[in-house]
């Protein structure tokens, strides 16, 4: 019989736009009295743990210790909660929630909550516990964080069973929250099979968390599932090799046959950082039919060692200008530049750095780096996660600036995994007097106030043309205002947030009593400034998403009016501190 080994992997990445958000919230006077150990999951299994002894112990009667302030089980935002598997919450510090059933309770994207944490304590045959993670407002706030709770199910004395748990906010993934994971998809393959593999692309499962997710490869290293980049699926990918050499895969293999499971660290660039960062990943086999089959989740992990990646670090800025001139060039030249264009390591082409150009019926008419392509017509060209890049180009030249940045995902030569690349797009009219556009793109591009402020003046032209329909342009998660961790939001004068579709259920709500971790009115401050300015840059402090971690965000603001109407339109980064 031919045995077939699975290999399913969980890695952090950004790519999956659901969970690219940037999740804010006002400070917590709370959580400065916290202890450290408060934060971390091995702290609140043990007190899961503890409490499931207790009502194992002395049954309901221990219901009344959770619920005392100040004491264990209750302090700031840490408190034990108890559910039975109806879904009727027992034990909860907000009494609005006791003594209700709560089992259609979801979290801000539609996550079932509730179902979510029963069906953690129960996925493992040999542990009725496990973690679920969801999305929260923290006390007293009005934005949402990722908040990642422990459960664990027990049997009171009079037999009755409960679930207990706690959980904390984070928006880092931890080393327990991977192994429950892949021990999860261990479950899950040994008991469904291959009909298991669907589950691992539910954004409303246990398998999409925070900026992680699976794919599976079977033995042969062909990749069989990848939520994220479907382009892969099919691809061998045996051979690939981390950004020293080491041939990752290949060493998980090694792991699972020596040792069943264990982790295994390699260095792995971040969407969009120009750094390597060492990335751990924790590896199992499981049993699939007659087959074996392997199972991984891979992290980046807090402090984890970084490298520089050999490559030539080009700007926003200078790419914007790369471009422009040779707009310039091909307005008095047209096609009779091509060959300058096409000449290596001269100042059109260096590297990684040269132009194509299009015209505006999407025929791609000259393209520096592969000749072999010119004259295909690519107005439908969509990339590894289905963003219509060649429609992006096309709509970004015929824009109200005639300029500006696409984002897309997409190769790296020689690469066989997509990266971020970024465009810069210029429309172009030859001396012929035909329109054209070109343009030139980098990969892993490093987030500054050039590009912000370019896609912040370019969303606020639309607006001025289009008014509140170009809301929904705004809002398209594969449109050319959403990539990373980078939106569009527009507010009104009052406060009230009109477009954000990063967190989309702050639509309608007025924000102007918001603040940031520092207590500064943020809305208000934006507002002030675009009104009185027109437009601006502010900074702000907020987690940096991924980390736990307060961090200075740059926020660039501008007024835009249409049909009577003022609007505040924005947009923010972290600045990289590396």
């Amino acid at each position: 019989m031919k045995t077939t080994i699975v290999f399913v992997l969980l890695v952090g990445a950004t790519f999956f736009q659901q969970n690219a958000y940037s999740f804010e919230q006002v400070p917590d006077t709370a959580k400065a009295n916290r202890s450290s150990k408060q934060d971390s999951a091995q702290y609140l299994m043990n007190l899961v743990k503890d409490a499931a002894e207790m009502v194992k112990k002395d049954g309901t009667a221990a219901f009344e210790e959770f619920r005392k302030p100040g004491s264990r089980w209750r302090q700031g935002e840490t408190y034990i909660f108890v559910l039975d598997k109806e879904g009727n919450m027992l034990v909860h510090t907000d009494p609005e929630m006791e003594n209700k059933n709560q089992l259609d309770l979801k979290d801000v994207n539609g996550k079932p909550i509730i179902r979510g944490l029963l069906s953690a304590a129960s996925a493992l045959p040999d542990k009725q516990e496990g973690w679920f993670h969801y999305q929260w407002p923290t006390p007293e706030g009005l934005l949402p964080r990722w908040k990642s709770s422990f459960v664990k199910a027990v049997s009171s004395p009079e037999g009755k069973e409960y679930i207990i748990g706690s959980g904390m906010y984070t928006d880092r993934m931890e080393k327990e929250f991977v192994t429950h994971m892949v021990d999860e998809a261990v479950a899950e393959i040994e008991i469904k099979g291959k009909a298991a593999f669907k589950d691992f692309y539910d954004p409303a499962g246990p398998f999409l968390i925070k900026d992680t997710y699976i794919f599976v490869m079977d033995t042969s290293g062909v990749e069989l599932v990848n939520p994220a980049f479907k382009n892969l699926e099919g691809r061998n990918l045996m051979d690939l090799k981390d950004t020293e050499n080491k041939f990752l895969v290949k060493e998980m293999f090694k792991t699972v046959k020596k040792d069943t499971a264990g982790w295994v660290n390699y260095m792995w660039p971040k969407p969009g950082d120009n750094l390597s960062t060492q990335k751990s990943a924790y590896v199992k086999k499981a049993q699939l039919d007659d087959n074996w089959v392997l199972v991984g989740a891979g992290v980046y992990l807090a402090d984890a060692p970084k490298t520089a990646l050999k490559r030539e670090e080009i700007t926003p800025f200078d790419l914007k200008n790369f471009v422009t001139d040779a707009a310039v060039k091909l307005e008095k030249e047209g096609e009779k530049a091509f060959p300058d264009f096409r000449r290596k390591e001269s100042q059109w082409f260096e590297g990684d750095k040269y132009l194509f150009v299009w015209d505006l019926d999407g025929k791609r008419i000259f393209h520096a780096a592969n000749p072999s392509i010119e004259g295909e017509v690519v107005d439908g060209t969509t990339d590894a996660m289905d963003r219509p890049y060649g429609k992006m180009f096309l709509e970004t030249a015929s824009s109200p600036t005639g300029e500006g940045w696409v984002h897309y995902v997409y190769p790296e030569p020689g690469d066989i995994f997509p990266a971020w690349k970024s465009s810069y797009i210029k429309k172009v009219t030859f001396p012929s007097g035909k329109e054209h556009l070109v343009g030139s793109g980098i990969y892993n591009m490093k987030m500054d106030e050039t590009l912000i402020e370019d896609m912040v003046e370019q969303a606020a032209a639309l607006i001025k043309e289009q008014g509140r329909k170009a809301f929904d342009v705004l809002r398209d998660k594969k449109g050319p205002f959403y990539f990373m961790d980078t939106y569009i939001f527009v507010t009104s004068p009052e406060g009230t947030e009109l477009v954000n579709p990063a967190q989309p259920t702050l639509e309608g709500r007025n924000l102007i009593d918001l603040k940031d971790l520092k207590g500064d009115l943020t809305v208000k401050k934006e507002i002030d400034l675009a009104m009185d300015k027109g437009s601006g840059w502010l900074e702000m402090t907020w987690f940096k998403p991924g980390t736990n971690t307060p961090a200075p965000k740059m926020t660039f603001v501008k007024k835009a009016e249409a049909n009577g109407e003022t609007f505040i339109v924005g947009s923010g980064y972290y600045p990289d501190k590396n």
